[in-house]
């Protein structure tokens, strides 16, 4: 595991009002993502495939509030989520949600960390 923060989540419990929010205060490009209650967060320029076209800042999304998500998450890079997992909870920590196919795009899982926050991890199809 890289352990780099690849991306976000911004729990919502009203999606258009937290669009409004987002794209007013900070005009963040928000794109809806097909097949999913999910909306994509670019935070800066991005190219054609939505992904940062610029290296110092990273993309992320809004998810309902729910599940793992009630509060803001941080993902970390992963090139073996089973594998950091089971790291996890040799240190203290607890799987929240296990390894997660996300479409054909890769895969999600989501710990506690020691201190109780929920933290992602994103495996690369």
């Amino acid at each position: 595991m890289s352990g780099r923060v690849v991306h976000f989540e911004i729990p919502f419990d009203d999606k258009e009002r937290v669009r409004r929010f987002y794209d007013t205060v900070f005009n963040w490009r928000l794109d809806d993502m097909p097949g999913f209650d999910y909306v994509g967060v670019s935070t800066g320029p991005a190219g054609d495939d939505g992904m940062p076209a610029e290296p110092g800042y990273i993309g992320g999304g809004m998810t309902p509030r729910e599940g793992p998500n009630t509060a803001t998450v941080i993902t970390l890079d992963s090139a073996d989520i089973d594998a950091d997992l089971a790291r996890v909870t040799a240190h203290g920590g607890e799987v929240v949600a296990g390894r997660t196919a996300v479409g054909d795009m890769g895969f999600a899982a989501y710990f506690k960390d020691s201190e109780g926050n929920v933290v992602g991890l994103w495996q690369n199809a």
